[in-house]
C-alpha cells in the first residue's frame, strides 16, 4: 500500500513538473519510468547534453579548414593550427553516442506507439544515423576525406531538438512563410519592372561617355536586377545613381521613386506582416502549450485526489479533494523557483479542512502564471538610536539623486581634460589634476556605497542590481586606483612618469576613466522612460534564448554550405614574401577598381575557414557594402552564385531582424502597459517571459478539451 501511494505520488509530482515547463504528459507511468523520468530532466544530464552540443557545434572551428589562426586575411593568413587525426573524430562519436541514450530515453518514456507520431523524434533517429554512418566512412579514410561531410551540415538540428521553444517558433515561422510570400512576390515584381525600365533608361550610347551608367550598372539583365536590389537595401545609394545623374538631373526621378516605393513602402510593409503573421502563430503555439499545461494541473489533481477522502455534500453529489500535506509532499519533490513554492503553500494553507477542491487546485497553479516582482529584504533594525537615525536620514531619495549628480560632475570633468588634452602628445599631457580629480569622486563613490549598506544592510543592497553594478565598479576603482600609486606614487603637479608594471601610466588612466563613464549608466533606473528600455534589453537578453538558437543554426547551415562553395574561390596576391606595408600598398593599387573588394582591401572577408565564414554572413547581413561581395565572388566563380547571397540576405536580413523586431515592439508593448499598473522600480524588477507576453491573449481551455485529450493519454487511466 505504501508503494502504491508512494508512485501516486510520484506521478502527481511528475504531472506539476510538466505543468510548470510545458511539457507533454504523454509519457508511461510505472516505477522504473519515473526514476528514468527524474534522471532525464535532472539538471546533471540537462547540462550535459548541452555541452555535447556546444562541443558537437563547436568542432566546425578546429576540423579543416582550421580557424585557429591569428588572422583572417588572406596575404598574411599562415598555416593554421590542424588537430591532429581522430581527435575531432573521437569528439564527435562520444557526443553522438550521448545523443543516442538520450534519443533511446526519450523512446523508452513515451513508447514507440508515440515516437511514430512525433516527427522530431523521428528526424532526430535519421539525424544520429546519417552521422554516425558519414562518421564512419571518415574514420576509413584516415583523415582524408572530402571536405564535403553531410554530418557537418545535421549538426545544427541538435540544438533545434532540445529546445521546445525554438521548435514552436520554428514552426512559427515556416506557417507564416506563405503569407510573407505575397509581399515579397510584390518586391520582385518591383524589381523586375524597375529592372526592364532601367534597361530601357540606360541603354548603351554611341558616344563612350555616356555609358558610364549602362557599362557599371545596366550591362545585362542580372547585372541590372542586382543593382536595383542592392540598392533596395540602400548599401550602394547614391552611387548608382551618380553616373545618371550627373548627365542628366532628371534620371534622380527613376531612383527615388524606386526607392520610395521599395525601400520605405514594400520593406516596411513586409517587416508588418511579419510582426503580425508570427505574433498570430506564437499566440497560437502558445495556446497549445497553455493546454498542455492545464492537462498536467488536472492529471496531478485527478491522481493525487485518490489520497483524500471525497467530501459528500448528498447521495448524488461527492466533491474530489486533494489534502494540503499531500500536495506539500508533492511539491518537495517538484522542481520550480522557491517563491513560487512558497506562495502556492502559503494559498494552499488557507484552505478549510485542510482539503482543497478542484477549482481551488487549479487556481493555486495560477500563481506561476502572474508576474513576478523581485522582492528586496527588509533594511536592518539598529539597537543604537544614532544609527536609527543615520538609516532614516540615509534612506532618503536625496542620497540616490546626489549620488547621480556627482557621478555626472565626474564625467563633465573627464571630458573638460580630454578636450583640453586632445591635441597633445602623451609626453606634454600633465595627469596631476586627472588624478585628483579621480581620487576625489572614488572616494565620493566609496562614501555613497558606505552610506547605502547602512541604509539597506547588506542583503538589502546586494538585492538590487544597479547596486551590485555600482559597488562592484567601485572597488574595481578603488583597487585600479591604489595600483597607480603602487606603481608610480603619489601624483604632484607636471606629474608624467616613465612606464613601469604591467601597463602604462595612461592605459591605466585610460581603464580607470572608462570604468567611471561606464559607472554612469547608474542613473538608467531612475529616470523612467529609460529605465522601462533597460529592463526591456535584459529581457531581450533572457527571452531570446530560442531566437538566438534558430540564428545559429541559419548561420552555422549558411556557413557550412559557402565552406563547399567558395572555398579557395578568392587567391591571396601572388608577391607573398614583401613586407605588411608594401602588401597594403599593392591592395590600393591603382589598376584594381574603385570600391571592389581588392581595393577596399577586403581580404579578411572569405570562406576559407568557418570563423571567417561566420564573420563575412555577419557583415552581409548587416547590408553595407554587401554588394562588394557579390560582385568579388561572382567574378570568381559564377553569376549562379548570387543566388546564394540573396538568400542568406533574405533570410537573415529580413526574416530574423524582423522577427527580432516583432519580439522587440511585444516585449516593450508589455512592459508598457505595465507602467500603468505599477512604479517605475516595479517595472524594472518584472520579470518577463515569453509565455507570460502573451499569457492575457491565451483563451482558457474548456472542461471538455481538457478531459478529451486526457482520454487520448494511453499511459493514464483516469475515471473522469
Amino acid at each position: 500500500m505504501a508503494l502504491i501511494k508512494t508512485l501516486t505520488l510520484g506521478k502527481g509530482a511528475r504531472q506539476l513538473g510538466c505543468h510548470i515547463v510545458y511539457r507533454s504528459i504523454k509519457h508511461h507511468m510505472d516505477s522504473k519510468s519515473l526514476k528514468l523520468y527524474r534522471w532525464y530532466y535532472s539538471r546533471s544530464w540537462q547540462w550535459l547534453l548541452s555541452i555535447m552540443i556546444i562541443f558537437i557545434l563547436g568542432l566546425a572551428f578546429i576540423e579543416t579548414p582550421s580557424s585557429l589562426s591569428l588572422t583572417s586575411d588572406l596575404r598574411y593568413k599562415g598555416c593554421p593550427w590542424e588537430a591532429p587525426c581522430g581527435l575531432t573524430e573521437t569528439i564527435e562519436m562520444l557526443c553522438l553516442l550521448a545523443f543516442t541514450l538520450d534519443l533511446a530515453a526519450k523512446i523508452y518514456l513515451i513508447g514507440w506507439e508515440e515516437f511514430w507520431k512525433c516527427r522530431w523524434l523521428m528526424c532526430y533517429m535519421v539525424v544520429i544515423t546519417v552521422s554516425v554512418v558519414d562518421w564512419t566512412l571518415s574514420w576509413t579514410m584516415l583523415c582524408k576525406e572530402h571536405n564535403i561531410r553531410i554530418r557537418r551540415l545535421l549538426r545544427p538540428f541538435f540544438l533545434l531538438q532540445n529546445s521546445s521553444l525554438m521548435k514552436k517558433t520554428l514552426k512559427s515561422i515556416k506557417r507564416t512563410l506563405p503569407e510573407i510570400m505575397s509581399v515579397f512576390l510584390l518586391v520582385v515584381l518591383h524589381l523586375c519592372l524597375f529592372t526592364m525600365l532601367g534597361m530601357l533608361l540606360f541603354a548603351r550610347q554611341e558616344e563612350l561617355e555616356s555609358n558610364t551608367e549602362w557599362d557599371t550598372y545596366f550591362k545585362n539583365l542580372p547585372q541590372s536586377f542586382t543593382s536595383l536590389l542592392v540598392l533596395l537595401t540602400t548599401a550602394n545609394n547614391p552611387d548608382v545613381m551618380t553616373p545618371a545623374y550627373s548627365s542628366n538631373r532628371i534620371y534622380s526621378v527613376f531612383f527615388v521613386f524606386f526607392s520610395s516605393f521599395g525601400t520605405f513602402f514594400l520593406m516596411n510593409l513586409l517587416t508588418a506582416i511579419i510582426y503580425n503573421q508570427f505574433r498570430g502563430y506564437l499566440l497560437l503555439s502558445m495556446q497549445t502549450s497553455f493546454l498542455r499545461k492545464r492537462m498536467g494541473i488536472r492529471a496531478a489533481f485527478e491522481l493525487l485526489s485518490c489520497q483524500a477522502p471525497a467530501l459528500t455534500l448528498s447521495d448524488d453529489d461527492i466533491i474530489e479533494c486533494v489534502q494540503v500535506k499531500t500536495l506539500m509532499k508533492v511539491l518537495r519533490g517538484v522542481k520550480m523557483a522557491s517563491y513560487y513554492r512558497q506562495a502556492i503553500i502559503r494559498k494552499a494553507l488557507q484552505s478549510p479542512n485542510g482539503l482543497i477542491e478542484r477549482e481551488e487546485f487549479q487556481m493555486l497553479f495560477d500563481e506561476l502564471d502572474k508576474d513576478r516582482i523581485k522582492e528586496h529584504p527588509l533594511s536592518p533594525e539598529y539597537s543604537s538610536p544614532v544609527l536609527r537615525k543615520l538609516q532614516r536620514v540615509l534612506s532618503h531619495n536625496v542620497i540616490t539623486v546626489g549620488g547621480n549628480a556627482i557621478a555626472l560632475a565626474n564625467v563633465i570633468c573627464i571630458c573638460t581634460i580630454l578636450v583640453i588634452d586632445s591635441e597633445k602628445p602623451l609626453s606634454l599631457r600633465d595627469d596631476y589634476y586627472l588624478e585628483l580629480i579621480n581620487c576625489f569622486f572614488i572616494m565620493c563613490y566609496l562614501l555613497e556605497m558606505l552610506m547605502k549598506i547602512i541604509a539597506l544592510g547588506w542583503r538589502g543592497y546586494l538585492s538590487y542590481g544597479s547596486n551590485i553594478f555600482d559597488g562592484f565598479l567601485t572597488v574595481l576603482l578603488l583597487v585600479l586606483q591604489i595600483s597607480v600609486f603602487a606603481t608610480y606614487r603619489l601624483p604632484f603637479p607636471n606629474w608624467n612618469p616613465a612606464h613601469k608594471g604591467f601597463l602604462p601610466l595612461y592605459e591605466m588612466a585610460h581603464l580607470v576613466n572608462m570604468l567611471i563613464v561606464v559607472r554612469f549608466l547608474r542613473i538608467i533606473p531612475n529616470i523612467k522612460l529609460m529605465a522601462l528600455v533597460a529592463s526591456t534589453l535584459v529581457d531581450l537578453v533572457k527571452n531570446l534564448r530560442a531566437f538566438v538558437g534558430i540564428l545559429v543554426v541559419v548561420f552555422y547551415i549558411y556557413a557550412i554550405i559557402g565552406i563547399w562553395l567558395f572555398n579557395g574561390a578568392i587567391v591571396s596576391p601572388t608577391n607573398m614574401s614583401c613586407s605588411q606595408s608594401q602588401m597594403r600598398k599593392f591592395s590600393a593599387n591603382a589598376s584594381a577598381v574603385c570600391g571592389s573588394y581588392e581595393q577596399l582591401g577586403y581580404w579578411a572577408n572569405n570562406f576559407d575557414d568557418f570563423a571567417s565564414s561566420l564573420v563575412l554572413l555577419y557583415n552581409i547581413m548587416v547590408v553595407n557594402n554587401w554588394h562588394v561581395f557579390l560582385e568579388v565572388y561572382s567574378r570568381h566563380t559564377s553569376e549562379w552564385s548570387k543566388v546564394y547571397f540573396i538568400s542568406w540576405w533574405l533570410t537573415s536580413s529580413i526574416m530574423w531582424v524582423n522577427l527580432f523586431v516583432a519580439l522587440i515592439i511585444e516585449n516593450f508593448i508589455y512592459k508598457w502597459d505595465k507602467t500603468h499598473r505599477s512604479s517605475v522600480a516595479d517595472v524594472a524588477d518584472l520579470e518577463t517571459t515569453v509565455q507570460l507576453m502573451f499569457r492575457e491573449h491565451i483563451r482558457e481551455p474548456t472542461e471538455e478539451e481538457i478531459i478529451s485529450r486526457l482520454h487520448e493519454n494511453p499511459h493514464l487511466h483516469l475515471t473522469l
